[in-house]
């Protein structure tokens, strides 16, 4: 064929076998290495390079968190203003608590005690009948006289504490009046000056007794001093003028509690008056101290009063063996 005679074969090249090509720098004869070609010298690989340093990025640090503020302190409870009455400028004073510690009464903020879990018990009773008291005026239900048959029995002692006591509810303003014109002696006891009150509202119709009411720096409590000595006391608090009055501070706010501290119902008759005023009559009776004879002729006198209630003062010993303030590690 024409394409086979013009086709060109180049050479084969053999492949040289395993042993030719050991023979190449093997001598088998002699047994001897042959010399391998000289090495070719070869620069020495240069060293890595070492990379440049590079200052370190920045970390982006997440902000510090601000200091949390200290939470402002709870705001004192503001009396109510009814609709349609002028505001009232009132006085204002701090309650001296030391004095009322070395006294013995019970200090807001100081903790549990013995002392203080009783006054819870009464004044939660205290609470309950003047919510359930019905059929009676709304300034009478929530009006509460505190007396006892004679002197030195305790009953401006228990008068103060379950006022303190009641101004730690959070849904009642008490105000604490002073009845005892003959012997007042709330103001001496917290440390605050003395001033017009009760008897001055009385005496003059045209006066608003609310501007007499001092408000303290202890957190829904106020106060409605004495007021000045007059002879005509009893007159003045058998007049229609104290109903008249009793009212207008149980208006001025829906959450007041009015608690009355009066003479010895058996050394003056103003206490048997104002129980005609008031929905309840707390009579303070004093262990080892009052008689039985004193305790009945009392309740006779504060039969005006249709709810009439005992505590006892000064106990030391109780039948049921219930000693309050020692829970939860509380001490009285």
């Amino acid at each position: 064929m024409r394409g086979s005679e013009e086709m060109k074969h180049e050479p084969i090249k053999a492949v040289p076998s395993l042993l030719e090509r050991a023979a190449e720098i093997y001598d088998f004869s002699s047994g001897a290495l042959i010399a391998p070609a000289p090495a070719v010298d070869r620069e020495p690989a240069p060293a890595p390079r070492p990379e440049p340093l590079l200052p370190p990025e920045p970390v982006a640090l997440a902000p510090a968190p601000a200091a949390r503020p200290a939470e402002p302190p709870l705001p004192l409870r503001k009396p109510v203003q009814p609709a349609g009455r002028a505001p009232v400028r009132r006085r204002h004073a701090a309650v001296d608590r030391e004095r009322l510690r070395a006294a013995g009464f019970v200090v807001p903020d100081a903790g549990t005690s013995a002392l203080a879990e009783e006054l819870r018990l009464v004044k939660r009773q205290l609470l309950l009948a003047a919510a359930g008291r019905t059929g009676i005026a709304e300034a009478r239900r929530r009006a509460i006289l505190v007396c006892s048959a004679q002197p030195d029995e305790g009953k401006t002692f228990c008068a103060l504490n379950l006022a303190l006591s009641l101004a730690g509810e959070q849904d009642v303003e008490v105000l604490l009046v002073d009845g005892d014109v003959a012997k007042p002696e709330i103001l001496s006891l917290l440390g605050i000056e003395d001033g017009p009150g009760l008897i001055d509202a009385l005496a003059d119709p045209g006066a608003d007794a609310e501007a007499f009411v001092i408000d303290t720096d202890i957190d829904g409590l106020s106060i409605l001093p004495a007021g000045r000595q007059v002879n005509n006391v009893p007159e003045l608090l058998a007049s229609s003028r104290t109903s008249e009055l009793l009212g207008a501070l149980a208006a001025a706010d829906p959450r007041r509690i009015i608690l009355i501290d009066s003479p010895p119902v058996l050394m003056a008759s103003p206490a048997g008056i104002l129980a005609g005023h008031v929905g309840q009559a707390l009579v303070v009776v004093r262990a080892d101290a009052t008689t039985e004879s004193d305790l009945k002729e009392t309740i006779g006198l504060l039969s005006a009063c249709a709810h009439v209630g005992l505590v006892l003062n000064g106990a030391g010993f109780a039948a049921s063996g219930r000693r309050f303030g020692h829970y939860n590690g509380y001490e009285p």
